[in-house]
């Protein structure tokens, strides 16, 4: 999703003032399901079992200014940060997995894996 707020917030945040708002950022997610696949030897074709669990893997773009890369670089190091998710409109708990910022053109990307409570 292209020019869309971001929301996001260290774990000890609890108030609207928590929230550091990230404008026009570039949202992709990608939702998986965990599956188990069994082959069978000298069987005909396997057996996949759905194990019900899904995983969602956030991918953020955009452009950020140094004051908010540090707020931000804090919450990588300190704790696991709370994100709103624009299409579910819901706040969901996550990790960071990795996070680029180039300080020449401040364009960062975070990718943020979803903690299911």
């Amino acid at each position: 999703m292209a020019g869309t707020d971001f929301f996001i917030r260290p774990a000890t945040g609890t108030g609207s003032a928590d929230w550091i708002r990230i404008p026009n950022a570039d949202i992709d997610v990608k939702i998986t399901r965990r599956l188990t696949r069994t082959i069978i030897r000298g069987g005909e074709g396997d057996n996949l079992h759905d194990e019900g669990a899904e995983s969602t893997i956030y991918t953020v773009r955009g452009i950020l200014s140094v004051d908010d890369y540090k707020k931000i670089l804090k919450m990588f190091r300190t704790g696991q940060p709370f994100i709103h998710d624009p299409f579910e409109e819901r706040d969901v708990k996550v990790i960071f997995a990795s996070l680029e910022y180039e300080g020449s053109t401040e364009k960062f990307v975070f990718e943020l894996i979803e903690d299911v409570i």
